[in-house]
């Protein structure tokens, strides 16, 4: 005879008035955890309380029930309440669904509602959030409802819209969580599917493989050419552009490289069209030149365009303005946001009143040229008035004579021995005894011999009259291009680069040396036989700093396997100490393309040990080379590591990094998102880390 199977009764559940409710010292969830209780108030506002509270009847001594309920399960939920009467948003003898319970252990059964609740699998939350969003809830809506940033919406969203067949495998454990969040950085689900393929194939499946494979040969935005067309000129030209919402991507990037290269070209063309309007012989046009592309050009003085009256006046009121407004806030800690404003405008506007234009001699301009590129930071870069050697005018003796100074007319008088010759005049021969008659030059070569080693000897004893003397010449050969102006055989040698590095015309260096360049050109005077005197009248140390910039542009520390110069790199190893250089502060950081990509996996590790610590060096030791240098050269951005060749004698290979070496460093870690808000970690449910397990009102909370 069959048994009869038990049926199981369940506790009865019934409406308790919330007064009759009290918290118990049953309740095992001792650590806060998930949303807040204000957080949770509200959402029971919103919804009401969607899952009861489980109490037990309080008995006295004798064991008699005395009509309160305790509550082992559900305190968070009961504090939440407790927090709408106190705000009166919820009356005190409000009825609140209980399921009564009065047999087995109390802290058995808060255990059991924590431990056993199944947590949401994340797809589901992603495909719960897209839903909402379909039945026409707005981001924020969706975020204000559950308690997360807008960020954190938009985040799962993304996930929800990788392609379904990416999504059915990590519903299958068939991905992690962040390769899942990798894969989002690219919208086109038939380009996802692809690289999903050759990840099968492939030894490293690491996120960051899925996102370089999804954006290889894709363009960065923070590119000078993107910045140069600007990324809403591209979005409107029907360009894609792929964004990471899960750690920072500089902005994205710009998937469609034709027209990339098409609106760079356009653009430039059509300013390049600008500036040969302005009468220009030639204009070169370029995205990028060359260090040292305007080497050996003679680069025209012009006229800066003086500030009318008016301008004037209204410079003068912005910088007072400027001035008050940084007296007045100078000592506080943090300026109000339209105090900021108006001062980041007010130096905008005064920038534009230093900046004036130039204006050059109209014969000039018509035989030199501009160059038309890119700038480091995507702006337009015109470098204007260079003349080309085959260009230049070639002077008389005569006419070059008559542009200098009477004294120069003298000197010459008397160096030909024409004190009482009229050049222009027909030479008649006199007879011996007859007048004077110009000294033969073999006479006038001994004279002048004489008068040198005078010279020499004099200028020997007047270190000042030396320093400018040598400082005129200098000077002359590297702003001038006139050599015959100065009787001192001084040269000035400056190496052209002949093989270039990358970037090496935008990087930090040859930015400051341009413009200190640009800076003393403007200082100089116009005509090379002016400059004697305007070297004369500046102080000492304007003469200093001149006479530096100009030493330095002679310095050439260039390795060349054909020119072997032990020396003098030993000179440019004592000149580096000298002047404290330190080549990471200078803006030098290891790269892909200027150092990672073309040295040896042993080199790459070493560059990472040394930088981050042995055990970074091995976490990336078993990547593919290429993968390896784009690992090696994101754990090395924030760091001052450099290469031996750019090493200061007595300075520590990573001086100002010491403190990364100690922490320790997860490749492929990318349980951050943008804004420091966390992503969901992989195997980790969101609502089990972020919600209270025993309360299902918020999904999720940031």
């Amino acid at each position: 005879m069959a048994r009869a199977v038990q049926k199981i009764t369940l506790s009865p559940s019934c409406d308790i008035p919330f007064n009759k409710l009290v918290l118990s010292q049953s309740n095992v969830r001792r650590v806060k955890a998930g949303v807040s209780i204000e957080e949770l108030a509200e959402d029971i506002a919103r919804r009401g309380l969607l899952q009861g509270l489980s109490v037990r009847p309080v008995v006295d001594q004798a064991g008699v029930e005395t009509g309160m309920f305790e509550i082992p399960a559900g305190g968070r939920r009961y504090r939440a309440l407790e927090l709408l009467v106190k705000q009166k948003r919820l009356a005190k003898t409000a009825p609140v669904p209980c399921i009564v319970r009065d047999s087995g252990i109390a802290e058995e059964d808060s255990l059991a509602e924590n431990v056993q609740r199944a947590p949401l699998h994340p797809l589901d939350q992603f495909r719960a959030f897209l839903a909402l969003r379909e039945k026409g809830q707005s981001e924020e809506e969706i975020a204000a409802a559950f308690f997360v940033s807008v960020n954190v919406v938009k985040q799962r969203l993304k996930l929800a819209s990788v392609s379904p067949t990416l999504l059915e495998i990590y519903a299958d454990d068939g991905m992690t969580l962040d390769q899942l969040m990798a894969f989002t950085v690219s919208g086109d689900h038939e380009r996802q599917e692809q690289v999903f393929e050759r990840l099968k194939a492939a030894y490293d499946k690491q996120p960051f493989v899925i996102r370089r494979m999804l954006t290889e040969g894709a363009i960065r935005a923070s590119d000078k050419r993107a910045q140069f067309i600007g990324l809403d000129a591209y979005v409107a030209a029907g360009g894609t552009v792929l964004r990471d919402l899960f750690q920072g991507d500089d902005g994205g990037w710009l998937q469609d490289v034709p027209l990339v290269d098409q609106m760079v070209a356009d653009k430039l063309k059509a300013e390049s069209q600008a500036v040969a309007a302005e009468g220009w012989k030639w204009i070169d046009v370029a995205p990028d030149f060359a260090y040292g592309h305007a080497f050996g050009l003679r680069q025209l003085r012009g006229e800066t365009v003086p500030l009318t009256a008016d301008e004037e006046a209204s410079r003068d009121a912005l910088r007072a303005e400027f001035d008050r407004l940084s007296d007045e806030y100078q000592d506080a800690d943090e300026l109000p946001d339209e105090v900021d404003e108006r001062l980041s405008e007010l130096e905008t506007v005064l920038e534009g009143f230093d900046s004036r234009p130039v204006v050059f001699d109209a014969a000039e301009v018509a035989r030199a040229g501009a160059f038309v590129s890119i700038g480091v930071e995507g702006q337009l870069r015109v470098e204007r008035g260079y003349v080309r050697p085959e260009d230049e005018v070639t002077a008389e003796p005569e006419s070059e004579l008559s542009a200098n100074s009477e004294d120069q007319h003298a000197a010459a008088a008397r160096y030909e021995g024409a004190e009482a010759v009229d050049k222009a005049e027909p030479e008649a021969e006199a007879e011996e005894g007859e007048g004077l008659s110009p000294i033969s030059d073999r006479l006038m070569t001994e004279l002048t011999s004489h008068r040198t080693l005078g010279l020499r000897h004099a200028l020997g004893e007047r270190r000042d009259v030396a320093f400018l003397a040598a400082l005129h010449v200098l000077t002359l050969r590297t702003f001038y291009h006139y050599g015959s102006d100065s009787c001192l055989e001084l040269d000035l040698k400056s190496v052209s680069f002949g093989t270039q590095a990358p970037r090496l015309n935008d990087s930090a260096s040859a930015e400051a040396i341009r413009a200190r360049h640009e800076r003393w050109a403007k200082a100089l005077p116009k005509e090379s036989a002016d400059l004697w005197d305007a070297l004369h009248e500046w102080d000492g140390d304007s003469r200093a700093g001149l006479f530096a910039h100009i030493i330095s542009l002679s310095i050439n520390a260039v390795y060349e396997p054909w020119n072997r110069r032990p020396r003098a790199f030993a000179h440019a190893d004592q000149l580096a100490q000298a002047v404290d250089l330190d080549m990471a502060a200078a803006g030098w950081k290891p790269t892909v393309d200027n150092f990672l990509g073309r040295v040896t996996k042993a080199r790459i590790l070493q560059a990472v040990a040394q930088a981050k610590g042995q055990r970074a060096a091995d976490r990336i030791e078993h990547l593919k080379k290429g993968d390896m240098a784009a690992e090696a050269e994101t754990l090395l951005a924030d760091t001052v590591w450099l290469p031996e060749p750019l090493r200061t004698v007595g300075q520590p290979v990573t001086h100002a990094a010491s403190a990364a070496t100690e922490q320790p460093v997860e490749v492929g870690d990318e349980s951050t998102a943008i804004g420091g808000e966390t992503t969901m970690a992989e195997n980790e449910p969101i609502a089990e880390n972020e919600a209270d397990e025993d309360d299902p009102h918020a999904i999720a909370a940031e």
